[in-house]
């Protein structure tokens, strides 16, 4: 009898240099990745941004066209209080409210009129009589900029309750591109606004540490507009950065202001881009107003 052949069927499996020469290259396509994806997502926000900065410009026209000139940027307001440029530019679009702009508005931190005996901007507008409710809601313009699209945070919600010269529960409008800040919001920064003095004809840095916010020495346009809001510095940082890094924009420093804001097109004297409209200002991808990834309502190139 002839014996019987048993022939067993050996499953081949991976070596583990095969196995580590796969993995090997899955981290090296993966490398290689990651940059292309970041560079992807950074240039669909700038689109997204300059999208944003798209709908804010027709916005400030409708208000132009409304009341027959800019959305004022002072730093201060009427009475001498801190009232940004960026808070301005927010409530002449959306309100303090994000009701609407009151059309008896003095534009004063306080929501009063330019008298100051109404409130324009009431924190329980439904607790009003039905009259006064009514009254105040006619008295309203637009939004021209509309709430749920206009990316609108409260102070508070970008630096915490410590606001400088600020009131922490004022609006002002955020750039798109949104961070985790200390306070747990995730936010963008607040975009900046400058608005044209057209009676004034420089562009001049030389004369920005004689500068104040009320005096603009002739300049077009005045750092001073945001220069507190800026001094807020970077909300995204812990209180315990390491010391080398700075918690100070670098648009702290105002001739970085004036010549990343200079025309480059004239050239025999130095004059503003939008020199009788107004500037928007984003921190960009890094968060950080002055570096070379602002973006702007015109286009610009970084000078350190």
């Amino acid at each position: 009898m002839k014996p019987t052949a048993i022939q067993t069927r050996k499953r081949r499996a991976f070596t583990i240099v095969e196995l580590l020469t796969v993995m090997s290259i899955i981290v090296i396509l993966i490398g290689l990745m990651v940059p292309a994806l970041n560079k992807v997502r950074r240039y669909a926000r700038d689109v997204q941004q300059k999208a944003q900065f798209n709908a804010i410009n027709a916005a400030v026209e409708l208000f132009n066209n409304e009341f027959d000139g800019y959305p004022p940027s002072s730093a201060l307001d009427g009475m001498g209080q801190p009232y940004c440029g960026a808070m301005k530019l927010c409530e002449a679009l959306v309100g303090q409210d994000l009701l609407g702009f009151h059309s008896n508005s003095a534009f004063r931190r306080d929501g009063m009129d330019a008298t100051g005996k109404f409130l324009l901007y009431p924190p329980n507008i439904d607790g009003l009589t039905p009259a006064l409710r009514e009254n105040n809601l006619i008295a309203r313009k637009g939004p021209f900029l509309q709430a749920e699209n206009a990316n609108a945070y409260r102070l508070q919600d970008i630096y915490g309750t410590t606001v400088g010269p600020y009131l922490p529960t004022t609006f002002v409008l955020c750039d798109v591109y949104a961070r985790q800040m200390r306070t747990g919001q995730k936010t963008g920064m607040p975009v900046l606004y400058y608005r044209a003095d057209t009676a004034n004809s420089y562009h001049d840095p030389n004369v920005a540490s004689a500068m104040s916010p009320t005096d603009s020495r002739g300049n077009i346009y005045s750092y001073w507009d945001n220069h507190a809001l800026v001094q807020l510095g970077k909300p995204w940082q812990s209180s315990g950065q390491s010391a080398g890094v700075s918690a100070n924009h670098k648009m702290v420093d105002p001739i970085r202001f004036y010549r990343n804001t200079q025309s480059t097109q004239i050239t025999t004297t130095t004059r503003p881009f939008r020199s009788d409209t107004f500037i928007l200002i984003s921190a960009g991808w890094d968060g950080e107003y002055g570096t070379a990834d602002d973006i702007c309502n015109f286009e610009w190139k970084y000078k350190e």
